[in-house]
């Protein structure tokens, strides 16, 4: 990207340009081109929400899911949802800031106070 890129506000954008999530939910993927504007959200104590643009035309669909991706990615969430402290599946995915499942994350806390 050189140059500085357009900024649109909110809701004003041309016809024609998308973000990432508009273009996934029309089954499509930015497939490789550059950021052509941004979009900017006021907040009121913060500094603006910015999203990037992509053009629509030049938008490839979203490849198919494989059975090898499916196996993957079934693969790392079940990675996700094991405790490495007691060994076992949580039946939810473990909160990074807690790093081991709620029990456990409990009995530590019991034993320190």
């Amino acid at each position: 990207m050189t140059g500085t890129l357009p900024v649109y506000r909110w809701h004003l954008a041309p016809d024609g340009l998308a973000t990432r999530r508009q273009l996934r939910a029309a089954g499509l993927r930015p497939g490789g081109q550059d950021v052509v504007a941004e979009l900017e959200r006021p907040r009121r104590r913060r500094g603006p929400l910015i999203a990037y643009l992509y053009r629509l035309d030049l938008a490839q669909p979203v490849r198919p899911m494989t059975p090898a991706r499916r196996a993957a990615l079934a693969k790392a969430n079940a990675a996700r949802r094991h405790c490495p402290a007691c060994r076992r599946d949580a039946g939810y995915v473990i909160p990074v800031s807690l790093g081991i499942c709620v029990p456990c994350h409990d009995r530590t806390e019991q034993r320190a106070a």
